[in-house]
């Protein structure tokens, strides 16, 4: 198995494997591999993110499980059932979506329309309660390491660029660099990127219930979100970073809707491509406004997902520690 950086391809160099799809990373880490660059997490960078812990701040990275709400893309509200014994209390959820709110996209979560799934993984083989690429891999595998949040929406702040979290808008890869360099911090290989944009802040204090009902509406027409992007530019670049998964607190980690404008959609790119984890709605306020303060903008990061057989995706379950 390849971890080494100077064993790492370029997105120019790939595809690695003959017969591969353009732009994919299918077989560097092996022909069965089902963990994708969640790979790039070796012992030895567990190690050294856990020298990041300093002051023992801890940042859990987790939406309510209800919010949004009205949840987005037609996935529906948990309701939570107490049960009410002598002595004790037990609760169960039903209509619970794992991606509803705070989640992880597991590698099975989208196929590339002309390629398929990650490493050539056949549509039979991603079956419900089993088969490959269920996030029970990643939960079985754990995710530990360092953590760097690169805070896009303070920094164009900053610059007199807001964002306008009501709509459509790209984070380029310059304005990414750009908000490491004010941070003073480099992304490596094998961390996970935090991307915020502050979409999350302005949808829970400033939107309207009505705003909330008509963007849980028809996603493609009535949902907009900025992100990252545009695609395939974008794409190489977190590639050419061999970031180990990338997430924000938006609702698609890239700009929403994917269209001409961004040159497509990047799921298409990262998840059956690259096999690279997404992490989406992630609630990072917290620990930006401690990275602000502190001028650090690494950690390390843990992350367990539900150890659910062939789940699609699950909640994080991740927590920042400083």
């Amino acid at each position: 198995m390849t971890t080494e950086i100077s064993d790492l391809p370029s997105y120019s160099q790939l595809p690695v494997k003959a017969g591969a799809p353009a732009g994919s990373a299918w077989g560097l880490f092996g022909d069965d591999d089902q963990l994708g660059t969640l790979n790039l997490l070796t012992a030895e960078r567990v190690v050294e993110a856990a020298k990041l812990v300093r002051k023992g701040a801890v940042f859990p990275l987790n939406l309510r499980i209800d919010e949004p709400n009205p949840p987005l893309f037609g996935r529906g509200a948990p309701k939570q059932t107490m049960h009410v014994g002598p002595v004790s209390r037990d609760d169960y959820l039903d209509n619970f979506y794992p991606q509803a709110s705070s989640q992880w996209d597991s590698l099975r979560h989208v196929l590339h329309p002309r390629e398929g799934f990650y490493n050539g993984v056949r549509a039979e083989e991603v079956v419900e309660g089993g088969g490959k690429l269920g996030i029970e891999n990643m939960a079985r595998r754990g995710i530990a390491g360092r953590g760097v949040l690169l805070d896009a929406g303070r920094y164009l702040a900053s610059v007199g660029r807001p964002l306008d979290c009501s709509t459509y808008g790209t984070i380029t890869k310059e304005t990414l660099e750009a908000s490491a360099r004010a941070e003073r911090v480099e992304v490596r290989p094998g961390d996970v990127l935090l991307v915020r944009t502050g979409w999350l802040t302005w949808y829970l204090n400033e939107t309207t219930p009505e705003q909330r009902q008509y963007m849980a509406g028809d996603a493609m027409t009535q949902l907009q979100a900025p992100g990252i992007g545009p695609d395939e530019e974008m794409a190489a670049y977190l590639w050419d970073l061999h970031v180990a998964a990338v997430a924000a607190d938006n609702p698609s980690l890239e700009a929403w809707p994917p269209g001409p404008e961004s040159g497509g959609f990047m799921h298409f790119r990262l998840i059956p491509l690259f096999g690279m984890p997404i992490g989406e709605l992630w609630w990072l306020d917290d620990l930006a406004a401690d990275c602000a303060a502190d001028g650090v903008y690494e950690f390390f990061l843990t992350s367990a997902p539900l150890n659910v057989p062939g789940g699609v995706g699950s909640p994080p379950n991740a927590v920042a520690i400083k």
